[in-house]
């Protein structure tokens, strides 16, 4: 929560982050989560990178960590990503190419405790989606050990992702196209758009365009998205995507979904970087790509 009024002395820091004082110093003390300003006065302020620390700190213990080890990540956080973008992502691919379940998990779970979802998203676990992909094309990974990736992230973010249709604020369905089996990008892109508060209505893989339809008819979303990573299967899903279109807000997205074939069903095109493009859902109204 934002210190609309400055830093604050402790008592009051205490009341707003829901932490009692002796705890919060021990905190400080032991682990050195906390790092308050002087006053003029002599007197320790907290400030809002400390409530932010706190929140983190809480979520680590409610996630199981010990004391030490959620301090150890709340503060992690606070360091500078490089980490996460490089030796984190080297971790990992090294654990796929070993067959080693067991250290993605651990990997997964340090950079989740340490890092906020959409960091992990961001700079962990879609580059290293990408990177599997590039690899099983080159031929330096086999087809076991990407299913093998996709599946253990896939799981993840899918135990991520329940109860993401509670709630009151808008609702977004979120279809593969039929054909399409790669749904980990959409799950993702969901849970970016649950943080903003949305409810997403999750199809996954090979949906066809009738059975969302469907849906928009009985749930009536403020928005569908519909992907995929060929531009036939799109291509071939006009029709039924211009009906889609005349019902609910439409983005199409991944790499198959073109500014051509939107801006010719007058339809938003949801760009690579779907973090960025949850942020850009959440922010406002999507407009289609102008016609070259």
């Amino acid at each position: 929560m934002p210190l609309d009024s400055g830093p604050l002395r402790i008592g009051e820091f205490a009341r707003r982050v829901g932490v009692n004082p002796e705890l919060l110093r021990a905190w400080e003390r032991r682990y050195g989560l906390l790092q308050p300003i002087r006053s003029t006065g002599g007197f320790r302020l907290y400030t809002v990178e400390d409530v932010e620390r706190v929140a983190r700190m809480r979520r680590n213990l409610d996630a199981g960590l010990s004391a030490a080890e959620a301090a150890q990540a709340a503060i992690g956080e606070t360091r500078p990503l490089d980490a996460l973008r490089g030796d984190t992502v080297a971790r990992l691919l090294t654990a796929v190419r070993d067959y080693n379940g067991a250290g993605v998990h651990a990997v997964l779970d340090q950079s989740l405790a340490a890092f906020s979802l959409e960091t992990v998203l961001r700079d962990l676990i879609l580059p290293a989606l990408t990177r599997v992909g590039a690899e099983w094309e080159q031929g330096t990974l086999s087809v076991s050990q990407e299913h093998f990736a996709s599946n253990i992230i896939r799981g993840r973010l899918l135990a991520l992702a329940r109860l993401w249709g509670r709630g009151t604020g808008p609702l977004a369905l979120l279809a593969c196209a039929p054909g399409e089996t790669h749904d980990i990008s959409l799950v993702a892109f969901g849970l970016v758009l649950r943080t903003h508060g949305w409810r997403v209505l999750f199809f996954g893989a090979n949906t066809p365009i009738a059975t969302v339809i469907q849906a928009v008819e009985a749930t009536e979303p403020a928005l569908a998205v519909v992907t995929s990573f060929d531009p036939a299967l799109l291509e071939q899903e006009t029709d039924s995507l211009g009906q889609l279109a005349e019902r609910v807000p439409l983005a199409l997205a991944g790499p198959g979904a073109s500014d051509e074939l939107c801006a010719r069903l007058g339809v938003a095109r949801l760009d690579g970087d779907l973090v960025a493009a949850a942020n850009e859902v959440a922010a406002g109204p999507l407009s289609p790509p102008r016609p070259r």
